[in-house]
């Protein structure tokens, strides 16, 4: 329980980076009022999270319905989060993980991002709703490890928000080089588990034997 936990907490980590989307937020918020980035803080995160809580519980029906195996998902989500890891080891930023330019240009004209593009993409994004749906799947019938998943869900979230609140500091504090550094040891280490799951897939989907 308390590895699936963690590796649910490092997998969110690495496709959410907290510490990106913070940056990220005090740049989309240089004439914001500390009160009006504390509202918005607060409602992207509720938003990202109930998103991302209702994608942990209803995304393996979806996949059912649609006729998706576990396999599959497995080998589709590594790839995934395979790309977004290559991005994030060369501190690139891509759709997956993060806004695209016509996004951010959008979000810069807006007064409010709580909703876009702070709790999606920046948050509840394409990656980590699909590494929700995938951990939630690899832990199907097992409800400590599911709860161990939930529990990763708001933890992650919660850290969110709290960067959020001191997003201006983090900004100052590391610097470009800094958030950069973290941003691609993290992604390596996203590098090696998307591969894993595309080696259980593969394993799983019955093309080996």
């Amino acid at each position: 329980m308390l590895e699936t936990g963690l590796l649910a907490f490092t997998t969110l980590f690495a496709t959410i980076g907290p510490i990106d989307v913070a940056a990220l937020f005090a740049a989309m918020t240089p004439n914001a009022t500390d009160r009006q980035r504390r509202s918005m803080a607060l409602k992207g995160t509720l938003i990202a999270g109930s998103i991302l809580v209702v994608f942990a519980f209803f995304g393996n029906a979806l996949l059912t319905r649609l006729g998706i195996g576990l396999p599959a998902m497995r080998t589709a989500g590594g790839v995934l989060l395979l790309l977004i890891a290559i991005d994030m080891v060369f501190a690139r930023h891509s759709g997956g993980s993060s806004t695209t330019d016509d996004e951010t240009e959008e979000a810069e004209q807006k007064k409010d991002i709580s909703v876009f593009p702070l709790a999606t993409p920046l948050i509840a994004g394409p990656g980590t709703m699909g590494a929700v749906i995938l951990l939630m799947a690899e832990a199907s019938g097992n409800w400590q490890k599911e709860a161990a998943i939930i529990g990763a869900v708001v933890a992650i979230v919660f850290l969110t928000l709290l960067l959020l609140l001191v997003a201006g500091r983090i900004q100052k504090l590391l610097g470009v080089t800094g958030l950069n550094v973290i941003t691609r040891v993290i992604g390596v280490l996203l590098a090696a588990l998307a591969v894993q799951f595309i080696f259980d897939g593969i394993e799983s989907s019955g093309l080996l034997s």
